[in-house]
């Protein structure tokens, strides 16, 4: 019996930490390249890292946390874990390409979700995502919507 068909869209979520080496880039384009799958999900690094389109497929070397344990520790404010990325991606359903994807900044407060209010946390999240980004040929964008749009360049 087939654990897979053709067609099937195969997420990859692994535990990865903040920063990226080699190895993560190897294992993520490798697990595309030769085990065909649509979406690598990494997840832990708290904070949101570097997003790669490779090979038309997409690569989420950190979604950061969605909601947190870490509210009102010290020390880290220049991370600003206050925010966090709804992320939305839109898939060719046979063939697992990326056609779109689309950022939601959002901010955590008091262990709870809403969109930011100030204008300059969205641009600061949008500037820092994209210079993250841009060793992969990927670029984020922010529209007039006030959501990141992720491309690749």
């Amino acid at each position: 019996m087939a654990l897979r068909r053709p067609g099937d869209l195969v997420v990859v979520s692994i535990h990865w930490g903040y920063h990226i080496p080699q190895e993560q880039k190897s294992l993520a384009r490798a697990l595309i390249d030769k085990a065909g799958v649509s979406i690598i999900h990494g997840h832990s690094s708290h904070h949101p890292r570097a997003i790669e389109i490779y090979r038309d497929r997409l690569i989420l070397y950190g979604c950061g946390d969605f909601l947190n344990d870490y509210e009102g520790i010290g020390g880290y404010e220049r991370y600003r874990d206050d925010l966090a990325l709804m992320y939305f991606a839109d898939l060719d359903p046979t063939s697992g390409s990326l056609h779109a994807l689309k950022l939601i900044p959002l901010q955590i407060k008091n262990f709870r979700l809403s969109i930011p209010t100030w204008w300059r946390d969205i641009e600061w999240l949008q500037q820092t995502l994209d210079g993250r980004c841009q060793q992969f040929g990927t670029r984020v964008i922010l529209d007039s919507e006030r959501q990141l749009v992720v491309y690749r360049a």
